[in-house]
């Protein structure tokens, strides 16, 4: 979960920036024609780096799931799918 608090650290910053964009028309009614895309595509921006990160998080989410199935099947089966018992009774006839 730390991974996502660090993802997400910044964004405070960026909130205020954006709200900075949008309220800026009321206040300069010339500046809105310009900032309004600009907030557009900052928010388009955002939006598109946040469903990055959480398509990185599932797939490391699904990597640590089949890893934690696989260390299980191996438990169960009394391996350790690492070679080192091949290699330790290999070493032992040297």
């Amino acid at each position: 979960m730390a991974l996502l608090g660090d993802a997400f650290k910044g964004w405070g910053g960026i909130l205020v920036g954006f709200g900075a964009a949008i309220a800026a028309p009321a206040i300069l009614p010339a500046a809105g024609s310009t900032l309004r895309p600009l907030a557009k595509t900052l928010v388009k921006g955002a939006l598109l780096a946040a469903d990055r990160v959480k398509e990185l998080v599932a797939e490391a989410g699904e990597q640590v799931s089949d890893l934690v199935a696989e260390v299980r099947a191996e438990a169960t089966s009394g391996t350790n799918g690492s070679g080192s018992e091949k290699h330790r009774s290999a070493s032992a006839h040297h």
